[in-house]
């Protein structure tokens, strides 16, 4: 999945379905969609200790919060008040969901807390990369396999099989924690989308490393003087 990409095609429906919003002011936006994950964390959590039908409740909010992130800054540029204090706070409040978000599925007893970890490193690297180059001058990074809007769709997709199979469907699982076996491993639906950020965030993170990278040393040769011929 880069769904970043698909970004500039679908820039009008974007626009027409942020036009509601063009009189609140882009950091309210930044925090609604916080709060959308945090909210969307403590139910998945909760799920240890009430039914996984909760995770229906999960998949709507993860994926509301994925649109205010989206509506915030497109409110911020056609208002025309897009500013760098903004981009900070929006990029520190989505750290702050997606480290809610992990361990809020971590919690809800679905998701192996150790993959979930890890999930949750290559998550924070991807971005911090993509941070990273725009502060060395190269422009910030949306590029690669795991984007944030990667991310959400995926989790809030896995969340909603594991709401779908928790009901008494003919296809659900009848194992209730244990969705697929593969070499005498069991694991859920969750863990498997935990298995996707490891590995698609890692080659993202390394990818936007080698471009940034590549950048830099390209910029170097040209500010470095030739150097001088002898006699």
């Amino acid at each position: 999945m880069v769904l970043e990409r698909y970004r500039a095609r679908f820039r009008p429906q974007i626009e027409r379905l942020s036009r509601p919003f063009l009189r609140w002011r882009p950091n309210t936006l930044s925090v609604l969609a916080l709060a959308l994950a945090l909210v969307a964390a403590a139910l998945a959590a909760a799920v240890r200790w009430t039914t996984p039908l909760l995770f229906l409740g999960v998949s709507a909010l993860v994926l509301l919060t994925g649109f205010f992130d989206i509506v915030d800054g497109e409110v911020a540029r056609s208002t025309g008040r897009a500013s760098v204090k903004g981009d900070f706070l929006d990029h520190l409040f989505d750290r702050y969901a997606d480290l809610a978000l992990v361990l809020g599925v971590a919690a809800s007893g679905f998701a192996n807390p150790v993959l979930a970890l890890l999930a949750l490193a290559s998550l924070l690297l991807t971005s911090y990369v993509g941070t990273q180059a725009q502060a060395v001058g190269e422009g910030r990074l949306y590029a690669g396999l795991l984007s944030r809007a990667d991310r959400l769709v995926v989790l809030a997709f896995a969340a909603f099989l594991e709401f779908d199979w928790s009901l008494p469907w003919p296809w659900a699982p009848t194992e209730p924690w244990a969705r697929f076996h593969f070499a005498g491993v069991s694991f859920t639906v969750l863990d498997v989308a935990f298995a996707y950020f490891v590995v698609a965030g890692q080659w993202t993170a390394i990818a936007r490393a080698r471009r940034v990278h590549r950048a830099l040393s390209a910029r170097e040769d040209r500010d470095d003087p030739p150097p001088s011929r002898p006699g």
